[in-house]
């Protein structure tokens, strides 16, 4: 794996672990309220709360196999490529059903990645 691939690979596992930040430690945050589009009211809500906790123990996870696909794996490009798919996919998908700029926001730099493993 190239040195601009790992370096790409772990900024995008870095945002995953904001975003898990947003979910499970700053859940009613102004940044969260920003970031999601939605009210504090809504965000203070005891369901909205579970949800986004359990939403922010998978982004975590994502990046720690992010990482661990750099740092530790025998087969760190196919790993990478295949986590990286995976993001752009539910980036995709959130973009056709929640909001368009997700496959920017979420999927962007996952994209720019990806496009550097053929490299």
């Amino acid at each position: 794996m190239s040195t601009l691939t790992s370096i790409l690979v772990v900024l995008v596992a870095l945002e995953f672990f904001y975003i898990m930040y947003l979910e499970t430690i700053a859940t009613s945050s102004d940044a969260t309220s920003r970031v999601f589009n939605m009210t504090k009211d809504e965000l203070n809500r005891p369901s909205v709360q579970t949800l986004f906790k359990n939403q922010g123990v998978y982004n975590g996870l994502i990046g720690v196999g992010l990482l661990y696909s750099v740092f530790i794996s025998g087969a760190s490009l196919e790993l990478s490529r295949l986590l990286l798919v995976y993001i752009i996919l539910v980036a995709l998908y959130g973009s056709l059903t929640s909001d368009k700029k997700i496959i920017l926001k979420q999927g962007g730099l996952a994209i720019l990645a990806l496009i550097t493993t053929f490299f």
